[in-house]
């Protein structure tokens, strides 16, 4: 006798399973835990086989009919509706998001937290809406491209670039894999016009850099905040790389904060000599925030680090324009007045810690120039001291320090 609404509704659990026949090889099977499951029961080729049509109640009985139909109709055509089940789901897990999201998951444990954020956040925003749906497969040079002038032609030149190549990426990922049959993105070669460099404000001449530093010197926000503003000058670190500062990189007695890999852009562990003065404000900051993991805590919390744009936001409370300094600006601010001073480029390049070409050579190579980065960490914080008292300054050259 064929099912009725109420009797479905009705069904109540027994100590075992058991199963309410609707007819047409369709039945609800009704758990011990009280789950009502529709299954469809055929032969195909002499063998029993089993179908899933969905839960009760998200799938009422007559949306169970319907796909019961519909796999009576494909064994009517000489189809296996299992068989036809998998193509779907295949073909599904074949969508570009898909395969997008796999390349994403294998490849973010070598990104810093922040390189995935961005890469996923490109996506989500830019290309999942138009092709995430599409099996990878099927998507064209043309399609592609598409999506990509979407971006340019915001005036976003430069994530066109940087979309364009994380799609490059997730192609060949799928070529690899067997899910595409080509890589459509090398086809755009010269497709979009050329992204114009940015720099990070930054201020060089000696004088603008003496009145920034006096001004540090009288920041009254928090004494945290302070502290790296303070120090930013001094090691001229990454941003991302000063505010995750742990106190377990730092041995203030060796006078040495060692960057462990992961937190690397090139991937690769990086050694800051630090300067007396470097390290007398460290001494000054552990009193406060020594007991905990960061040097330089979020103020809601010890358990993470200060926000993104606290180092910023404190540059432009002291009066200076996004055009003018950022907290990336002092890497700039110590690699132009270094290398004017005469100190060996490799030297400077090591310790702005500059991606490696070779990755084999980089991993042996952090420790590179060391006894002269020492040297030249700690004069140019004696040269920043000189700059902010307004001391006559002699320009420090490799040549003439001991």
């Amino acid at each position: 006798m064929p099912l009725s609404d109420t009797s479905v509704r009705n069904a109540k659990p027994e100590s075992k399973p058991r199963k309410l026949s609707d007819g047409g090889g369709m039945f609800l099977l009704v758990t011990p835990s009280g789950g009502k499951w529709w299954r469809f029961k055929y032969r195909f080729k002499g063998k029993e086989k089993l179908l899933s049509l969905g839960v009760y109640p998200d799938v009422s009985l007559k949306e169970a009919r319907e796909r019961r139909d519909e796999a009576r109709k494909l064994l009517a055509n000489g189809i296996d509706p299992s068989e036809t089940r998998k193509a779907e789901k295949n073909s599904q897990a074949d969508s570009f998001e898909e395969v997008a999201r796999e390349w994403y998951d294998k490849f973010k444990p070598s990104w810093s937290d922040s390189h995935a954020m961005r890469i996923l956040r490109r996506l989500e925003q830019n290309i999942f809406p138009w092709l995430g749906s599409r099996p990878i497969k099927t998507i064209s040079a043309p399609d592609l491209l598409a999506v990509i002038r979407r971006i340019e032609t915001r005036g976003a030149v430069e994530t066109a670039h940087r979309a364009l190549q994380n799609c490059g990426q997730i192609f060949r990922y799928a070529v690899a894999c067997g899910r595409a049959e080509r890589d459509p993105s090398g086809d755009l070669r010269g497709a979009l016009p050329p992204s114009e460099e940015k720099h990070h404000a930054s201020l060089t001449d000696p004088k603008a850099v003496a009145a920034l530093l006096r001004d540090i010197d009288d920041y009254e926000g928090s004494f945290v905040t302070r502290c790296a503003l303070r120090l930013a000058p001094l090691v001229f670190v990454r941003p991302g790389e000063l505010r995750h500062a742990e106190w377990s990189e730092i041995d203030l007695d060796h006078a040495e904060w060692r960057i462990p890999a992961e937190k690397m852009k090139a991937r690769t562990m990086h050694i800051v000599p630090l300067s007396k003065q470097a390290v007398e404000i460290m001494r000054e900051l552990h009193a406060l925030t020594g007991q905990g993991k960061y040097l330089f805590p979020s103020v809601r919390t010890s358990a993470r680090p200060m926000s993104e744009n606290t180092v910023n936001a404190a540059l432009r409370r002291l009066g200076y324009s996004k055009d003018e300094m950022t907290g990336h600006g002092f890497r700039s601010m110590a690699s132009t007045i270094l290398n004017e001073q005469g100190w060996n480029r490799d030297a400077i390049e090591r310790q702005l810690a500059h991606a490696e070409r070779n990755s084999v050579r980089a991993a042996y190579n952090y420790a590179e120039f060391l006894p002269e980065r020492r040297r030249m960490m700690q004069s140019w914080s004696d040269y920043l001291d000189a700059l902010r008292s307004g001391t006559k300054i002699i320009p420090f050259r490799t040549g003439q320090v001991a």
